[in-house]
């Protein structure tokens, strides 16, 4: 069917076009919402970005949100949003990646949930993400989730469904979650604006420990206007219009965390096209790489594997249930914990020397690559050995764990393409407190450099705003 021949719809919009015009009466809530559900019943079966999609429950809350009459106080109101499936909704079970982990149905909305609903947010579905939350690549026996911009490819992971249906227009906004880089890693996959809070400033409650406090909710978003209303609402704060930064020093390091990974050319041209964005924008950018420890990677796969031993043990499941190479992975975890490579204060020596980072260099924020090659090929990878998706996730995306182990805010966003046609983005790390600083900047890539908003393969439709 030809665009031209697609009636209007409200789909490809933002989140901020939306709810100004659900406050205005310009659209209902219950007309944004059934174009958005109608999107998914064409699209979603190509790209597999949802679990579960609730048509007439999402259509009940979206008029009830139109029955509300304090709409000018909703941030959120009437955006259609998709919820990472390890995040209770009400209703619904609580996945975590497949069949074998599931939970039975909530009784109640995880307060990241809550905060969303009360913004105004009607929730149309949880999205897809690997057994766990364990890999970098989202798909499990039932289906095989892709990355919009080529279906060949993966979106990422965990959060790789919330990153698919952004990329292709399902939702304008998706939650995700990030324990070693789940959010952003997806996020450069995809095109997407992603950013992780620091420690404890939105909450997190999941799994056992929130992987010994690693794990980070936050948004999947097209544009950071949309990243900075998600992040207030998920923080629990007013939403803050965005100030272009004064000049700022930022340094710059292509530096691995990971010895023997480095970026390829089109993430290395990336952070050279940050750079000048930076320059652009009035800001100085200085060398200046962290020095990453040896031990550093080792505890951050010793708290990897232990992560999902504790989680496993905490739920009370049956490994033996779990795909293979989740089982090796928990079996792994449950001996790192008992020869006790899994400590606190290692984490906590790596936050302080994190911290310290900018003091001692004089900056005020840090740019990396967001990824080091180009993201994998989508299928088979939940049937595949351990250290197939091991190391395929590492060697793909070994720049953004260190950040989750220092607890620092850290943001991933696009600045162009890469020669095959995909996404190339990069990242973005602040000391603690940090989120609107990389909002900001974040603003000013948009303006310089604008990025396509969704995937090419699913063109927008013409809207009415």
């Amino acid at each position: 069917m030809a665009v031209q021949d697609i009636m209007p719809t409200w789909v490809g919009t933002t989140a901020k076009q939306i709810a100004r015009g659900v406050r205005r009466g310009d659209v209902t809530a219950t007309q944004v919402v059934a174009d958005h559900l109608d999107h998914i019943a064409r699209v979603d079966a190509d790209l597999a970005a949802f679990r579960t999609v609730r048509g007439g429950e999402a259509i009940t809350e979206a008029e009830k949100v139109d029955e509300q009459e304090d709409l000018a106080n909703l941030p959120l109101a009437g955006v259609p949003v998709a919820v990472k499936e390890n995040t209770a909704v009400a209703g619904l079970p609580t996945w975590n990646g497949s069949a074998a982990v599931r939970t039975s149905v909530a009784e109640a909305d995880h307060e990241v949930v809550r905060r969303l609903r009360g913004a105004g947010a009607v929730i149309l579905g949880v999205t897809r993400m690997p057994e766990l939350g364990l890999w970098g690549i989202t798909d499990d026996e039932t289906a095989v989730t892709r990355n919009p911009w080529d279906t060949r490819r993966t979106p990422g992971g965990s959060s790789g469904g919330a990153a698919a249906a952004v990329a292709a227009g399902l939702v304008p906004i998706a939650h995700g979650n990030d324990g070693l880089g789940s959010i952003r890693i997806p996020a450069a996959c995809c095109g997407l604006v992603g950013l992780k809070p620091g420690r404890g400033v939105v909450p997190c409650q999941l799994g056992a420990d929130d992987w010994f406090g690693l794990t980070e909710h936050g948004m999947l978003t097209s544009t950071v206007a949309d990243a900075a209303v998600g992040f207030s609402v998920l923080a629990g704060r007013r939403p803050e219009k965005l100030v272009p930064p004064q000049r700022l020093r930022v340094g710059v390091s292509l530096r691995s965390p990971v010895r023997g990974v480095h970026a390829d050319a089109p993430n290395r041209d990336a952070v050279a096209a940050a750079g000048r964005l930076l320059a652009g924008a009035g800001h100085d950018t200085v060398p200046a790489d962290p020095v990453y420890p040896t031990a550093l990677g080792l505890q951050g796969i010793a708290t990897w594997l232990a992560a999902a031993a504790a989680d496993v043990r905490a739920a009370g499941l049956d490994r033996r249930g779990l795909q293979r190479r989740s089982r090796r992975h928990v079996a792994l975890g449950e001996w790192a914990q008992r020869r006790g490579y899994v400590r606190e204060a290692d984490r906590a020596a790596w936050r302080e020397r994190s911290i310290g980072f900018f003091a001692d260099h004089s900056i005020d924020l840090l740019l990396t690559p967001a990824l080091a090659t180009v993201p994998p090929e989508a299928d088979g990878w939940s049937g595949r050995s351990w250290r197939a998706n091991m190391l395929t996730s590492i060697r793909y995306a070994p720049f953004a764990a260190p950040w989750n182990i220092a607890g620092l805010p850290a943001l991933v966003v696009p600045v162009g393409r890469r020669p095959d046609g995909l996404p190339v983005a990069v990242q973005l790390i602040g000391p603690p407190g940090s989120e609107l600083l990389l909002l900001g900047i974040a603003g000013q890539f948009e303006m310089q450099a604008p990025w396509p908003r969704h995937a090419p393969t699913y063109p927008r439709i013409p809207t009415p705003v």
